[in-house]
């Protein structure tokens, strides 16, 4: 369910009444009763709460009805709107826990994920900066790379929240070949048979003959053509004030990025509403939401269900798509 000081309620009960959604999956959330019950207000939907604390939904579930299992019973002042608490925090960790839990162990196909507080997270003590590296733990410490994704772009990071000042000696070849072997994998597994991959340059003009840097030289073109050896359809480097342009034209199923805003500018700039954030390498099928708490927007019902959608279809479509294999 997410943050219950956030939008996560409310755009989890919006995506829930459509239909589109529940035609594809059958959805459980893993919540707080209190907090529900006010998302299904704020969205309008028209939605009947069937608690869940032991059973998956039924094969043919009724219309309009959303499952929950109950994982928390927050008090009024836990779970103020905009205002991330202790309770909140601790009680999005046993979210994420128990939806791993029932990946990991075959009793629910996949997980999809409202947004979180980073904050309330660690105020509750549980110190990850966000739901990426809790599930790595908890699935068994697996190497994972972040993606988002819409219908005209797809993007990885080689690296993620860092400080800009940073990116440069975190971009190494083994980090390089890592994400470009993990994306293509996935690609492969979920989305594309023979995935063609697009590797973007760190520097302007790919370095320009080394007169803006070298880690195209040293690095980055090493490891494309390490992955190129292992029969990775990968090319590059390539500039990254080029290539966005091609990609969205569906030149490339995923574009390898060196750093956050390098990919998710462009891709942002093409699915602001409708994109979703999944992470590779991981046994199971997480996807989330591509955006935040909202805490502006919680309890206004302003604030779109798109990428909750979105991330609720991609993840049963990825399902289906293990089944059919």
């Amino acid at each position: 369910m997410g943050d219950p000081s956030g939008i996560g309620p409310e755009i989890i009960a919006a995506a829930l009444a459509d239909p589109a959604v529940t035609k594809l999956c059958r959805p459980l959330v893993l919540g707080d009763r209190g907090a529900i019950e006010r998302g299904i207000a704020v969205a309008g939907a028209k939605l009947s709460i069937v608690s869940a604390p032991d059973l998956i939904p039924p094969a043919d579930p009724a219309p309009g009805t959303l499952y929950l299992r109950e994982l928390s019973a927050l008090q009024p002042d836990q779970m103020v709107y905009g205002k991330p608490s202790p309770a909140g925090g601790d009680a999005c960790y046993r979210y994420i826990c128990e939806a791993a839990r029932l990946c990991m162990d075959g009793t629910v196909a996949a997980m999809a994920t409202a947004p979180i507080n980073k904050e309330s997270l660690n105020s509750a003590g549980h110190h990850f900066p966000g739901h990426t590296e809790l599930l790595a733990e908890l699935t068994g410490g697996h190497e994972v790379v972040m993606m988002l994704a819409g219908d005209r772009l797809r993007v990885t990071l080689v690296t993620i929240h860092e400080a800009l000042a940073q990116v440069p000696g975190l971009v190494t070849f083994d980090r390089v070949l890592s994400t470009i072997r993990i994306t293509n994998d996935s690609l492969a597994r979920w989305f594309c048979k023979e995935p063609r991959l697009a590797v973007l340059a760190l520097n302007p003009h790919c370095g320009e003959g080394g007169m803006f840097g070298d880690e195209e030289s040293r690095i980055i073109t090493p490891a494309v053509a390490a992955a190129r050896e292992e029969g990775i359809d990968a090319v590059g480097p390539l500039s990254a004030d080029t290539l966005f342009h091609f990609a969205a034209q569906g030149g490339y199923d995923a574009v390898v990025c060196m750093y956050h805003d390098q990919g998710l500018i462009p891709l942002k700039l093409l699915h602001f509403d409708d994109g979703v954030n999944v992470t590779l390498g991981l046994p199971i099928i997480r996807t989330s939401v591509d955006h935040g708490t909202a805490y502006d927007l919680a309890g206004t019902g302003k604030a779109s269900t798109a990428s909750m959608k979105a991330a609720l279809v991609m993840a049963a479509q990825m399902a289906q798509t293990g089944l059919d294999k």
